[in-house]
């Protein structure tokens, strides 16, 4: 039993190997992989379709240049949501809960979408910074303002993510400690705590689905800015 709720966002090893490295390669041998025949089975149709119509719904505010990205993000998302919804299954870890792990993910990804818009336009990337028409008093301090706001960018696309996990995995944990008291005792309680716990484990698979979701819709976003 863990002595800490938080015991369960630890990264685990075994025999000195961080099974963090274990559980980021895991998700990639869990989709078929497309063929070259003409055509393919059930799985690999409906996988393909659900793929083309994120894409499509991502990538239609993008102009073209910005659709080089789609590659990057479609494998984005796919890798975020299949390590999201693993981590609800019992005896796993999840990675996504870490912040090291998430910021690791934002950082770059957020500052390579700075920099090619400070390559390719950068009079509307700095232009991004300072308001159109501000007063001239407050030119300082609005530029202070974005700055700081455009910086702030990556740290709140892992904090949102970690926080939403962790936020879920533990509510699981203290229902279902709750359950387990309960069930000697008060029979009717641990029913509703049951009931309540089913609920909250559907409730946590879309919030594992959603966030995945946001992560990518708020990088193209970004992207969008700034090509």
């Amino acid at each position: 039993m863990a002595l800490n709720l938080f015991d369960q966002f630890m990264s685990p090893t075994h025999l000195g190997i961080p099974l963090i490295t274990i559980a980021l390669t895991l998700p990639w041998i869990l989709f078929p992989t497309p063929t070259s025949q003409y055509q393919n089975n059930r799985l690999i149709s409906v996988q393909n379709w659900l793929i083309k119509s994120f894409m499509r719904q991502l990538l239609t505010p993008l102009n073209q240049s910005g659709h080089k990205w789609a590659m990057i993000l479609t494998s984005l998302m796919m890798f975020i949501l299949t390590l999201n919804v693993l981590g609800l299954l019992p005896y796993t870890f999840t990675p996504t809960t870490q912040l090291s792990l998430n910021m690791g993910l934002a950082i770059p990804l957020w500052l390579s979408t700075v920099l090619i818009g400070l390559r390719n336009q950068p009079t509307a990337a700095l232009g991004h910074l300072l308001p159109e028409g501000t007063p001239i008093p407050l030119i300082p301090i609005l530029i202070i303002i974005e700055t700081i706001s455009l910086f702030i960018r990556p740290l709140a696309l892992g904090v949102r993510l970690t926080a939403n996990l962790t936020a879920g995995h533990l509510l699981i944990q203290l229902i279902s400690t709750a359950t387990i008291t309960l069930l000697p005792a008060m029979m009717v309680m641990a029913v509703l705590t049951t009931t309540l716990l089913v609920l909250l484990t559907l409730l946590e698979i879309a919030v594992a689905i959603i966030q995945a979701y946001v992560f990518i819709l708020l990088l193209s976003l970004y992207l969008q800015e700034n090509v």
